[in-house]
């Protein structure tokens, strides 16, 4: 299968889609260095946050465009940090939300 940049970039799209704006001044910083693609500062902070799915998702992405025979599996990994971060996102939200009702 072949890879064009237009369908890799769609892919990309979706998993920023996914991640949205980020929750802190790290995910800002992140975000503002992948969309100005500064892609070394984002695996930095990626490999200086590892436990942050934001910046893992990020540092994976920046990686995709280079449409190398791992684009598939760099895709793969983007997608599952993005969703690791949606769902840490949620989380927060609803125990926020419960704490607020009962409280």
């Amino acid at each position: 299968m072949s890879f064009t940049t237009e369908k890799v970039q769609a892919a990309v799209d979706s998993i920023l889609e996914t991640l949205q704006e980020g929750t802190s001044s790290l995910h800002s910083e992140a975000l503002a260095a992948f969309k100005s693609g500064n892609h070394d500062r984002v695996k930095r902070l990626a490999s200086t946050n590892l436990a942050d799915s934001y910046c893992r998702s990020l540092g994976y992405l920046g990686s995709a465009l280079k449409l190398t025979p791992n684009t598939d599996t760099i895709l793969a990994e983007a997608a599952r940090a993005a969703a690791d971060f949606a769902k840490e996102r949620e989380l927060h939200r609803l125990s926020q939300a419960i704490h607020t009702a009962l409280n």
